[in-house]
């Protein structure tokens, strides 16, 4: 069973950065893309941003330039690095793996981290 934990939520204010992780079972970070999304309360969940098993990287337009996604294979973790965060990055953000796209989700979840932005 493959098994995503996020970590690094929290609040942070405007103009801020944060770090998100999501550590995974051994070995998934070798055959599955990984990814971020977000919900904000009473919206749709978004992507935020995707990475291939060969380092290729997706964003929304929202976080271009601002948010960056890594990955270590070898410690099977996910990061996002959030950088000039806004309050409008406020959100339930949730890792995610699997056979993903900017058109689609993979099949398995964490549980979400808060990300909060507020002065």
């Amino acid at each position: 069973q493959v098994q995503l934990v996020e970590s690094g939520g929290g609040l942070v204010q405007p103009g801020g950065s944060l770090r998100l992780s999501c550590a995974a079972s051994k070995s998934v970070f070798s055959i599955y893309t990984m990814g971020w999304y977000r919900q904000a309360s009473g919206k749709k969940r978004e992507l935020v941003a995707l990475i291939t098993t060969d380092g290729i990287t997706n964003y929304a337009d929202s976080v271009k330039g601002r948010f960056t996604i890594s990955r270590d294979n070898a410690k099977n973790m996910v990061y996002l690095q959030m950088d000039k965060v806004k309050p409008e990055d406020t959100a339930v953000y949730y890792c995610n793996a699997g056979d993903l796209s900017i058109w689609h989700a993979g099949d398995y979840w964490g549980q979400g981290t808060q990300v909060t932005v507020s002065s």
